[in-house]
C-alpha cells in the first residue's frame, strides 16, 4: 500500500450544495478511483480487525457501499438500516429531527440479535442526528452499539456531543472554514 495516498484528494468538494453557503463532502469521487475505494475499505478493516465487532449496521445509501465490503472482508453480517418503509416485516425504528423537518429509519428486528457488539456506519458524519437514531434501533434490539465510524467527519459540527462516549472514527476530518 503507498503510504503517502491522500484520501482528501478522491472527495470533491462542491461548494452551495445543497444550498448555498454551505460545502457538500461528495464521496462519489472514492468509488469511481478504484485506488481510492481499496485503500479506504483497507483503512476502515485496519481500524477495526483488533476489535470484537459482531455485525455492521449501514446507514442508506452511501454507507452500504462501504460497509459491504467491510463485512465481506471481517466475515461478519451486513445489517441495512433504511428509511421508513423500505423493510418488509418488523422493525424497530426511529424518528430523528433534520434541519428542515423529521425523518425516520428502521431496521430488521430479526437482523439485530441480543447481545451483539454492532458497529454503525455511515459515509459521513456530521451533526450525528442519524447515527443517534441507529444507535436506538439497535439498543431496541438489546445489542450494543462498539463504535460509529464514517469515512468522513465534521467535527466543527459538533457531533461528539450527540454521540457522547462511543467511539467516533473517520478517516478524512474537515474542520470548517
Amino acid at each position: 500500500m503507498k503510504t503517502s495516498f491522500s484520501l482528501d484528494d478522491a472527495i470533491r468538494k462542491v461548494p452551495d450544495f445543497p444550498k448555498p453557503g454551505i460545502l457538500f463532502y461528495d464521496i462519489t469521487g472514492i468509488l469511481v478511483d478504484p485506488k481510492a475505494f481499496r485503500y479506504t475499505i483497507d483503512q476502515m478493516v485496519a481500524l477495526y480487525k483488533k476489535e470484537k465487532i459482531d455485525a455492521i449496521a449501514a446507514i442508506e445509501s452511501r454507507g452500504f457501499v462501504f460497509a459491504a465490503p467491510f463485512a465481506e472482508r471481517m466475515g461478519i453480517p451486513l445489517i441495512l438500516i433504511r428509511k421508513k418503509g423500505k423493510l418488509p416485516g418488523k422493525t424497530y425504528a426511529c424518528k430523528y429531527d433534520l434541519e428542515y423537518g423529521t425523518a425516520e429509519i428502521e431496521v430488521h428486528q430479526a437482523d439485530v440479535k441480543k447481545g451483539e457488539r454492532i458497529l454503525v456506519m455511515d459515509d459521513l458524519i456530521a451533526t450525528g442526528g442519524t447515527l443517534n437514531a441507529a444507535r436506538n434501533v439497535i439498543e431496541q434490539g438489546g445489542a450494543t452499539v462498539a463504535g460509529f465510524f464514517g469515512v468522513v467527519g465534521l467535527p466543527f459540527l459538533s457531533y461528539a456531543k450527540v454521540l457522547g462516549d462511543v467511539p467516533v472514527r473517520t478517516l478524512v476530518e474537515y474542520h470548517g472554514e
